[in-house]
């Protein structure tokens, strides 16, 4: 199967594309904006802020349209969640907010991948001949 569309992507995986795209955007947004100026673990900013290094390389797979780039994102985005979860239930407000934020940020990122990754397969399964 090739990594990337054959055909033109239909208007469903071209939405689920955009989706995935500003998710990850934003989650590398909150999460920069959350350890350098909202509600860093320390005063000033923290170093904690390089927890959206991962999240850089699959900008330009999402992009090209990269199965493997929205497979890996699905699976990486549990380790944020994980966070997430364990900040919003520990760290006091606004940081628990922030947290809540990336839970659902996380959320609708995976949604979008996965929705991605069903829609190419349906497509390949439907284009390839009996």
């Amino acid at each position: 199967m090739s990594d990337t569309p054959a055909a033109t992507p239909s208007p469903a995986v071209r939405a689920t594309r955009a989706a995935a795209v500003l998710g990850l955007l934003a989650l590398i947004a909150l999460g920069l904006a959350w350890e350098l100026w909202l509600a860093p673990l320390r005063p000033g900013g923290s170093w904690w802020a390089l927890k959206v290094l991962p999240l850089l390389p699959a900008l330009p797979g999402l992009l090209r349209y990269r199965m493997l780039t929205y497979r890996w994102v699905a699976l990486l985005v549990w380790l944020y969640f994980t966070e997430g979860a364990v900040r919003a239930a520990g760290d006091a407000p606004p940081s628990s907010w922030l947290a809540l934020a990336q839970v659902a940020l996380v959320l609708a990122l995976f949604a979008a991948c996965t929705a991605h990754v069903r829609l190419r397969l349906r497509q390949t399964r439907a284009a390839r001949p009996s």
